[in-house]
């Protein structure tokens, strides 16, 4: 059996996005309803926070440093020495029910990330792409709760689910960076939980962190069912691969709608867990705007 342990017991009310920094060796990850970027140490210390003035959707650390972030009101650029914010563009600024959700960036160093109804009550959400000259593009449309992405090791594939819908597609990436040919990569079913953020190994491995779903699991490039990781908080939310070697698997989780009694069945609720899997990650492309 795996070991899993809370590294940081956070106390996130919706704790996600978690990624590995390279250059600083340090995890990053964020609160997204408390507005909040925390980053600690591969062993959960030394924690330290940052505050942004929106609901944060995801971040991505960015090549000339700081962050991208997509916030309520659209993508912006990050200085952690400041906490000041430079905007880039509000996609949807016609779309005022709608906030920005779950992002990550490619192999070629572009940040994708997706809309959705705050409700969760339309399908007006929409997957988005940020090129490095900082321009916006609307890739796939309909969505009721966009979360990932997440990209295979040579770039070619991307993973997006639709939680709502309890679907994972796949897409081809072209050399130009396009996306096309959305397909079913897997259809969940009732009392899997819901797909939420995801990571790929350096195996070609899918691995999708399940809200309500009290688990991780692994899927083979084919759609293959490969693992299941139990995990001890019933929303954990996403994962990352870090440490020295990426031979570590992060995950964030989320303590919000739980009552006094759900937090004392899982006391470490909105933490940051950890654990060895036994397969190496990759290493994320920062943002290169």
């Amino acid at each position: 059996m795996v070991e899993i342990r809370c590294i940081v017991d956070a106390k996130n009310h919706l704790g996600e996005g978690p990624l590995w920094d390279v250059k600083e060796q340090r995890l990053y990850w964020i609160d997204s309803s408390a507005a909040e970027i925390y980053s600690a140490k591969e062993d959960g210390s030394d924690v330290k926070r940052y505050f942004v003035p929106t609901h944060i959707g995801s971040m991505a650390l960015r090549e000339k440093g700081g962050a991208v972030l997509a916030l309520a009101n659209g993508f912006s650029l990050y200085d952690f020495a400041t906490q000041k914010l430079t905007h880039i563009g509000d996609p949807e600024a016609d779309e005022p029910e709608n906030r920005l959700n779950d992002g990550k960036v490619d192999r070629r160093g572009r940040f994708w990330a997706g809309t959705m109804d705050d409700a969760e009550r339309r399908a007006s959400g929409t997957l988005y792409v940020v090129e490095p000259g900082l321009t916006l593009s609307a890739v796939d449309r309909g969505y009721h709760v966009t979360n990932g992405p997440a990209f295979s090791p040579l770039g070619d594939t991307m993973y997006h689910s639709d939680s709502a819908r309890q679907i994972t597609y796949a897409f081809d990436i072209d050399a130009d960076g396009r996306a096309s040919n959305r397909r079913t990569f897997v259809q969940f079913n009732a009392g899997d939980g819901f797909p939420d953020g995801m990571t790929v190994d350096s195996e070609g491995c899918l691995w999708i962190a399940f809200w309500d779903g009290w688990c991780v699991r692994r899927y083979s490039p084919a759609g293959e069912w490969l693992e299941t990781i139990k995990v001890p908080v019933q929303r954990p939310t996403s994962c990352a691969f870090g440490g020295p070697e990426f031979d570590r698997l992060y995950i964030t989780s989320a303590s919000r709608d739980f009552d006094a009694a759900a937090l004392v069945m899982q006391p470490n609720a909105g933490g940051v867990f950890m654990l060895l899997p036994g397969v190496r990650g990759l290493s994320e492309a920062p943002f290169a705007g």
